[in-house]
């Protein structure tokens, strides 16, 4: 059974910062690559970033580029989201989730929401971030 689950989320003052984990189990990084999306209230979902299978190739949304980063423990099965300078805009649910193209996750999301390129989706965690 494949599960994703997050954690990490919670309060936080604008300026501040949040690590969120997935921790994920039925998949590897060897076949499936991980990517974390938002959804703020009243908004569609958001694709955020994106970390490859293979050589950690990483892609960012321009809403997150040079805030957050992406990384993996392979050993832990676990990616995280380091998340930077966090503003009240960047309040939402966040989500993990596992696709097999690396590639066309980044198309996917670049050019739209990201959400048909993902196989498999955790439940979210909830980042408040005050003003």
């Amino acid at each position: 059974e494949v599960q994703l689950v997050e954690s990490g989320g919670g309060l936080v003052q604008s300026g501040g910062s949040l690590r969120l984990s997935c921790a994920l189990s039925g998949v590897t990084f060897d076949d499936y690559a991980i990517a974390w999306f938002r959804q703020a209230p009243g908004k569609e979902r958001e694709g955020l970033s994106c970390i490859g299978s293979h050589d950690g190739s990483a892609w960012y949304s321009d809403s997150v580029r040079g805030r957050f980063t992406i990384s993996t423990d392979n050993a832990k099965n676990t990616v995280y989201l380091q998340m930077n300078d966090l503003k009240p805009e960047d309040t939402a649910v966040y989500y993990c989730a596992a696709g097999r193209n690396y590639v066309k996750i980044v198309l996917s999301m670049a050019t739209g929401t990201g959400r048909g390129a993902m196989d498999y989706w955790g439940e979210g965690t909830l980042v408040t971030v005050s003003s």
